[in-house]
């Protein structure tokens, strides 16, 4: 079984760096620039294909077992060895950007969350999930576990990709959100959940679940709810209660105004959800991959609890958001871990 060491880092590098070299040289485009140690400077007169690849191959930023990548997964994942990686979340393309509306924080604004968000068509959105979960399936070690979520436009197909890619389905878990956007056509019911598939790599392996952490769990939502006898209100918390098996319906709040301090990503995930799924499926010093990592509150939850985090995007501006998300955590994390070493 592989483990992702310093030493697998440094060669992808040394691979990659190789590959640049010789696609600058072959390049007929003018100047003949260096590729630079530094993956995130643009090299003058560099040819793409070489700028390409120096970013897939050399982090985007690297810090206390965080890594970011600035590339397209489906050419950087076959690069991460076989047997390498403990968990995935992905949170890949819904292909639902279109010339609709919906609601945000009471207004109407467009669909399109990007360039990366448009359907190609049914077949080739499927070959897409295809191709990426295969992947993730190859690196995963044998009792790796794969979380996806989606809503009903991409989470049937991923479904289904999964199935041909011989994973064994755990459970699927119905995110439900009490704090959702209404809909505005009033012609349909309001979106109010997504769908987590949570997939084992081979159907008779022992997979991590820390069953008792979930069973245990606390920070669950709660409602005020108002008694219409005595008039009486209680705050009682909806679908778990600490104590009990914890069920596959979780009801947790969309991102807080706090989790977009530094920017916003259109798709961007809870920190309670990522939180509860790292502690669910994954021991400290796992190594957790999101090939969509947005504004990486995967990364987030994994180094919180002390679990390597390797994250991928294609989009740059999402991955300098990520850093400044993780630059804040990391800062208030030493602070607290100061303030506990200078007490008596």
């Amino acid at each position: 079984m592989v483990r992702w060491t310093p030493r697998i880092v440094a060669e992808l590098n040394w691979r990659g760096a190789r590959v640049a070299e010789s696609a600058c040289l072959e390049s007929t485009c003018a100047g003949n620039g260096t590729v630079g140690s530094n993956p995130t400077l643009s090299a003058t007169g560099l040819c793409g294909d070489a700028d390409r690849w120096c970013r897939m191959t050399s982090p985007y930023y690297s810090k206390q077992n965080f890594d970011l990548y600035w590339a397209d997964s489906l050419e950087f994942l076959p690069k991460i060895p076989a047997n390498s990686v403990d968990m995935v979340f992905a949170d890949p393309p819904y292909f639902l950007s279109s010339g609709s509306f919906t609601c945000q924080n009471g207004r109407m604004v467009s669909v399109k969350k990007g360039d990366w968000d448009l359907s190609s068509g049914t077949e080739k959105n499927f070959a897409f999930h295809l191709a990426w979960i295969r992947e993730c399936r190859r690196l995963l070690k044998p009792n790796g576990t794969i979380w996806i979520s989606g809503t009903y436009h991409s989470i049937y197909q991923c479904g289904f990709a999964l199935e041909i890619s011989k994973f064994h389905l755990l459970n699927d878990i119905a995110w439900f959100k009490p704090n959702a956007s209404p809909n505005l056509s009033c012609r349909f019911f309001t979106a109010s959940h997504e769908t987590l598939l949570w997939a084992r790599k081979e159907k008779n392996a022992k997979h991590t679940f820390n069953y008792q952490t979930m069973v245990d769990w606390e920070n669950n939502y709660r409602k005020k709810v108002r008694c219409s006898r005595c008039g009486k209100s209680t705050c009682d918390e909806i679908l778990h209660a600490k104590g009990r098996q914890m069920r596959s319906v979780w009801a947790i709040n969309t991102p807080q105004r706090i989790e977009k301090t530094f920017g916003k990503h259109p798709t961007q995930k809870s920190v309670e959800l990522l939180n509860r799924i790292v502690l669910a499926s994954t021991n400290k010093g796992d190594v957790i991959l999101d090939p969509f990592t947005g504004s990486s509150t995967t990364g987030l939850a994994a180094h919180l609890f002390e679990r390597r985090f390797i994250g991928i995007d294609n989009e740059k501006k999402y991955l300098d958001l990520s850093i400044r998300r993780f630059d804040e955590l990391d800062k208030n994390m030493e602070k607290k871990t100061s303030f506990q070493q200078s007490l008596p």
